[in-house]
């Protein structure tokens, strides 16, 4: 069998847009010791490929993170593989709040050195040993606290869309930046307790147990993140405290948690919190673009970019041939072409009209 895919990504898009089959998109990690990496991972690879799993699954020696999507009818099949398996058995599986199962095109399962790059090289850091988990409702408890700091572990371009109330806003494109960054924020906070969150949990399990490590006591992390926090308010009736969009790594970008949108269009400075990649397949940009600007700039995010999307795609490719943009995308909104910032500090809070919740 042969263990990564071979198909066109664009085939496989076409064959995702077209197909009327119902999938489940869900997120997942553990942290545990691998010995024998590539074996895991090939098996992994040949069992979820038979259970017709897509999305992204990263495997290192300190464990495993995926972002995927099952399809329906396959899901009991695949929860109890779950539970049959000698690591992955008790997983917390983090169902997304909004989802179409458009959200991955194929099966891929990549080796990592580390399933969340941290830039640390200390032998003595345990990441198992992690702060305290917190439900929505302990975790609702514990910011009333005026004793308590909240912290954002995810990127600004994450948080800019939506965040906790309250929480410290690290400017940071990466999270191996922030770890040093936060540390230097909350030095004066050791005697408070220190809540940390971000998407699914992955990041603030290895900066809870980080921080620990550096010699702070009262260390919480939000257990299962975002996600499992909107999902359990919404079971429980309990008080939202995040405002505005969750952004996810799929291609949904964003999954809506509450009405209000906080962030502005980078173009135009409009309220919005839709993001995209720019159309100009030698840019891809990712930044914030309302409707009206998407309509106006076809979805790119400079009229350069606008003009080389209708150029014939072998004058495009000649363009890109041999140019290092020094990889865009990972620029995260941080263009000097684009003119409009959300105020980060501050944010002015919007209500919008059309909100699906």
């Amino acid at each position: 069998m042969i263990l990564h895919n071979r198909i066109n990504k664009e085939i496989l898009k076409q064959q995702l847009r077209e197909s009327q089959e119902e999938r489940v998109t869900l997120s997942f990690y553990r942290y545990l010791n691998l010995s024998d990496v590539q074996g895991y991972r090939d098996q992994l690879y040949a069992d979820f490929y038979l259970l017709g799993v897509l999305g992204r699954i990263y495997v290192a020696q300190e464990g495993i993170n995926g972002q995927i999507s099952v399809p329906k009818e396959n899901f009991t099949a695949f929860k109890d593989y779950i539970d049959a398996s000698e690591t992955l058995c008790g997983i917390r599986l983090n169902i997304a709040v909004e989802y179409n199962g458009k959200s991955f095109f194929k099966l891929k399962i990549q080796i990592r050195k580390k399933i969340v790059a941290d830039g640390l090289d200390d032998k003595t850091f345990d990441v198992t040993k992690r702060g305290k988990h917190l439900t929505a409702k302990e975790f609702n408890t514990l910011t009333d606290d005026p004793k308590t700091v909240i912290v954002d572990m995810r990127n600004h371009y994450e948080s800019e869309v939506g965040h906790f109330e309250n929480a410290i806003l690290p400017d940071v494109d990466t999270f191996r930046e922030s770890l040093p960054i936060v540390e230097d924020m909350i030095s004066g906070s050791k005697d408070k307790n220190i809540v940390m969150y971000c998407t699914g949990g992955i990041r603030c399990e290895k900066a809870s147990a980080y921080y620990k490590h550096k010699g702070f006591k009262n260390v919480f992390q939000l257990d299962g993140g975002i996600i499992e926090y909107s999902r359990q308010v919404s079971e429980e009736g309990l008080d939202n405290k995040f405002i505005g969009k969750n952004f996810v790594f799929d291609e949904r970008l964003g999954e809506r948690i509450s009405n209000e949108i906080i962030s502005q269009c980078h173009q135009c400075g409009k309220p919005a919190d839709n993001h995209t990649n720019c159309k100009n397949d030698g840019c891809h940009l990712l930044f914030i673009q309302c409707e009206e600007c998407a309509k106006k700039y076809e979805g790119c995010c400079t009229p350069e970019c606008q003009e080389v999307i209708h150029l014939p795609e072998e004058e495009q490719k000649k363009l890109r041939t041999h140019k290092n943009l020094g990889r865009q995308v990972f620029k995260k909104g941080r263009s000097e072409n684009l003119i409009y910032k959300a105020n980060r500090t501050k944010p002015e809070r919007y209500v919008a009209a059309d909100s699906e919740k």
